[in-house]
């Protein structure tokens, strides 16, 4: 059983209890299995995202909304991402459904119903060795 209270899924374990999954610890789960993804430049979290960077903080789940429907084992997730120039839109998306998919599933035990990519913006090589040099200036 999986209910949606406080932004958690909760999974009956049997006799020994329950396992609570914040809705956070999936998106992050999510965030790292898209960005291993070839031709994926960054995901795009907003102003929030943008914000926690650049006082130094990483945000694991920046572009991802995670919804676990109410009473059921499922979860649907929104990633919205910054493609790499060169590569193709399409193929891109495809390999980060499946990676996220397998990914939740694996680490939770969740079903993952949907998993849809938003291609917000394309970043150039030239645009990411500068963001580069900045970070680490």
């Amino acid at each position: 059983m999986v209910t949606n209270n406080v932004n958690r899924a909760e999974i009956e374990s049997g006799d020994m209890g329950t396992t609570q999954i914040a809705n956070d610890v999936i998106a992050v789960i999510a965030g790292l299995a898209a960005t291993d993804v070839r031709g994926v430049a960054d995901m795009s979290g907003g102003l929030v995202g943008g914000i926690a960077e650049r006082l130094g903080r990483k945000n694991l789940s920046k572009g991802v909304k995670v919804e676990v429907a109410p009473d059921e084992r499922q979860c649907s997730v929104d990633l919205s991402i910054i493609a790499e120039y060169g590569y193709r839109i399409p193929d891109v998306a495809l390999e980060i459904q499946e990676g996220v998919k397998q990914a939740i599933e694996g680490m939770t035990g969740l079903d993952v119903v949907a998993v849809n990519v938003n291609v917000l913006g394309i970043a150039f090589k030239e645009e990411r060795d500068e963001e580069q040099k900045e970070r680490f200036r």
